[in-house]
């Protein structure tokens, strides 16, 4: 099976009749962090504004945010990083006629048609996934090379040592350019190396040790007694693992935390709009999102994210997968407007293991 990219369906103004269609309104905004009435919310789909006579693509986007010109340049803003004087696009029709464009159902598969961004419904623990497995090995192929792919992982994916080997070996194949995590991913997977535990029960084993609920924290401690995960790893502390990886090769990670963490480590994030702004600085680089086990993580990754992303002078898709064992956490992101993610219902554990054998990472 061989890979391509869909090709991306610009839209034809001219047949369109919109050639000569109105600037979009800009409105300043008054002050800090509020926009004028009559803005435009942005979708996960690209977008397409006219100003000074143009239609201009928004190269950035995501959903719930406003399109604002500032210093002459079209960015995509989070309502509360508007800044006083911002020209703030208005408008509610979406078909152009007040200067807003957009571009729903704009890649084509193989045989020249339309793709849909709402790739198959009603999938379950009793869909077929052979082919899904098949065309993702295929896809991270492709993007170690041309793209950029980011991981969002909750701490089940560090429970079990298979899982936590197979994940370290994809990191070390070059299959991740980024990771997204909580609190509890980074802590029990570093205690896993430390201790050979994760929440106190043996990786491999599952047995407890004795007094094993101290060791996550116990773990927490060490780490930040040294200040951060980097010299946690570069004490000799852990030697293998997630984290060890990501360290090891270099690869960004950004940490957000919640109101039930222990410790935390270092690296989290306790502002949840800080961290949100660190996700999102990765978010902007990916072109493949792989989310795993994490139903808040993921809801909040998916809607940071496109369908699109602007890549060598070009639109491609934005690829988006959502893998957990509960239907009801695959379906409330679709829920929550990722149209364009695609759902795999199965145990994350398994899954990561299969993706290792799959695209061969060692």
């Amino acid at each position: 099976m061989s890979f391509s990219l869909p090709r991306y369906l610009a839209p034809d103004f001219a047949a369109l009749g919109l050639d000569q269609a109105p600037d979009a309104v800009l409105l300043p905004a008054e002050q800090d962090g509020v926009v004028p009435k009559g803005y435009h919310a942005t979708t996960l789909f690209p977008e397409y504004y006219r100003l000074n006579g143009a239609w201009v693509l928004a190269e950035d986007s995501r959903m719930d945010c406003v399109a604002v010109v500032r210093e002459g340049r079209l960015r995509i803003v989070e309502f509360r990083n508007v800044k006083a004087g911002d020209l703030v696009v208005t408008g509610r029709t979406e078909d152009g006629s007040e200067g807003i464009y957009i571009n729903p159902n704009c890649f084509a598969d193989e045989t020249g048609e339309r793709e849909s961004f709402a790739f198959r419904t009603g999938r379950s623990r009793e869909t077929a996934y052979s082919i899904d497995y098949d065309e993702l090995y295929q896809l991270l192929r492709h993007e170690r090379e041309h793209g950029n792919i980011l991981w969002v992982m909750g701490p089940a994916c560090a429970f079990d040592a298979d899982a936590r080997a197979a994940f370290a070996a994809l990191v070390r194949g070059g299959f991740v350019n980024g990771l997204m995590a909580g609190n509890a991913l980074a802590t029990h997977d570093l205690e896993a190396s430390y201790l050979g535990t994760a929440l106190g029960q043996d990786i491999y084993t599952q047995k407890p040790h004795y007094n094993g609920h101290y060791n996550h924290i116990d773990t927490i401690n060490e780490v930040r007694r040294l200040g951060s995960i980097p010299a946690f790893v570069r004490s000799g502390a852990v030697t293998d693992g997630i984290m060890y990886e990501c360290v090891q090769h270099h690869v960004p990670f950004v940490l957000v935390g919640s109101v039930r963490d222990d410790g935390p480590l270092p690296e989290v994030y306790g502002d949840v709009y800080q961290g949100q702004d660190a996700m999102r600085e990765l978010v902007r680089k990916a072109t493949t999102i792989i989310c795993m086990a994490s139903t808040l993580h993921t809801v909040a990754t998916g809607n940071m994210t496109p369908c699109y992303r602007v890549a060598e002078g070009g639109v491609r898709p934005l690829y988006f997968y959502s893998v957990d064992i509960s239907e009801f956490a695959v379906n409330k992101l679709r829920d929550r407007g990722s149209l364009s993610v695609k759902t795999i219902v199965t145990n994350v554990q398994d899954f990561i293991v299969h993706v290792r054998k799959g695209v061969g990472a060692d």
